[in-house]
């Protein structure tokens, strides 16, 4: 039972990179255990910052071992490139990285018919691929890693897919190839020249890591994206494509909830969220703009701009409860400084009733969240440059007083807090 599990309790897109990297020191393994390339982790290493959207974010420590579980719709070729993209800084990958035999492929073919249909871009996704990759695997007619060790199987099977698709989205050949951006003989031979670099380190993953918890290794699961966008439990439709609460880390690893010793949630000092979907405590008119340029609210993987607003303890709490938090990782809180008064909502107003509802009681459905008010607590904000603190006793008053009120409103204590972006700029003492 060693197995720690780090999750986002909000939309995606609050910090878990620099946690996971933070975490990693005390850890021989992290995991990714669901979504693809459609996520980035950004950390920040000798000054510069490292954006993966694959590899996981313990590799920046060279004593780790990193896996891809088969919850992850795995993008070969982004993978080789994101290795390559390591080794250029000098972060070797030799023995360190193992891949799910189960984990399933999301091709150039997945991004043309993303493309080419717009279902899925409508309402705010990346482009590549990850939805329909997801389908496939659903539907039974998707390629796997192991698929890549039987070349001459992996071409047969791969080209049956490229038809269904191509036809599925009504395109002639020429229209497809184009979207696809080659013909299907280029991208069969980069798919196969992937697999021929990716071969040694797909495994049987499950038993490896289960293995390795037997003996007593450390076991850190990483989370993408955040239980808001959960396929069964978020915004429906306006989500991802996966489970990204703490189902996912049974399913996208293979491993028994028993494992699991410790659930670590990660929360923004206010709230993002990126593309269509209901924000109830979204920021407007000039402040939305000034606030995202303020806090860099832009996305590692595709630079669009991200949606802002206050914290939502209501939406927080829920996505505590359903994923059984543990303590909660609170970052960016050195964005709110100079910003008065600092809020949070609590409660929701529901205008056809007036009635205001507690956290857990309300209806989390995507059509009452489009239709509720939130109310609000409010706080005295600070002045003071937070980047040199390290204890709780050295922020100030007005930060601590609103870290308390975030706890006793989502419900979870505040385990840590970040106060900058590098590694080391984060106050791991509890209130």
């Amino acid at each position: 039972m060693s197995i720690r599990v780090i999750l986002g309790c909000q939309w995606g897109d609050e910090g878990k990179g620099k946690i996971v990297d933070l975490l990693a020191q005390e850890s021989d393994w992290v995991a990714r255990f669901q979504g693809g390339a459609n996520a980035g982790h950004t950390m920040i290493r000798e000054g510069r910052p490292v954006v993966l959207h694959l590899v996981p974010s313990g590799i920046l420590h060279p004593a780790v071992r990193c896996a891809i579980g088969n919850g992850v719709v795995l993008d070969a070729q982004a993978l080789v490139e994101e290795i390559r993209y390591l080794q250029g800084m000098g972060i070797s990958l030799e023995g360190r990285l193992r891949i799910s035999a189960c984990a399933h492929l999301a091709t150039p073919i997945h991004r043309a018919y993303e493309a080419l249909t717009a279902v899925d871009r409508a309402i705010g996704t990346t482009g590549r691929g990850i939805g329909p990759a997801y389908a496939d695997k659903v539907i039974r007619r998707g390629l796997r890693a192991e698929d890549l060790l039987a070349p001459a199987r992996f071409r047969d099977r791969l080209a049956s897919l490229w038809e269904t698709l191509r036809r599925a989205c009504g395109a002639d050949e020429q229209a497809f190839d184009a979207a696809v951006g080659d013909d299907f003989g280029a991208v069969a031979a980069r798919l196969e020249e992937a697999g021929v670099l990716l071969g040694p380190w797909i495994c049987d993953l499950t038993d490896l890591l289960l293995s390795e918890d037997d003996r007593g290794a450390r076991i850190l699961a990483e989370g993408a994206q955040g239980a808001w966008l959960d396929i069964d439990h978020g915004t429906y439709p306006f989500v991802t494509s996966s489970n990204t609460t703490i189902g996912g880390v049974c399913t996208g690893l293979g491993v028994p909830p028993q494992r699991i010793r410790r659930v670590i949630g990660v929360v923004k000092a206010y709230a993002t969220r990126v593309g269509l979907g209901p924000f109830p405590t979204e920021f407007s008119g000039q402040m939305a703009v000034a606030f995202r340029e303020r806090a860099g609210e832009f996305g590692a993987t595709t630079r669009r701009p991200r949606r802002c607003g206050w914290y939502d303890a209501v939406l927080a709490r829920r996505s505590c409860r359903i994923n059984g938090v543990d303590e909660l990782i609170v970052t960016k809180l050195d964005i709110l400084r100079e910003i008065e008064p600092v809020k949070l909502a609590n409660a929701y107003r529901m205008p056809e009733t007036e009635a205001d509802s507690a956290p857990g009681v309300i209806r989390f459905s995507t059509r009452e969240l489009e239709r509720s008010v939130p109310k609000y607590r409010e706080f005295a904000g600070w002045q003071d440059d937070l980047s040199a603190c390290r204890s709780w006793e050295a922020l100030p008053a007005a930060a601590r007083h609103y870290l308390e009120g975030l706890a006793e409103e989502t419900g979870v204590p505040v385990g840590a807090v970040s106060v900058g972006p590098a590694r080391h700029e984060i106050v791991k003492s509890s209130p």
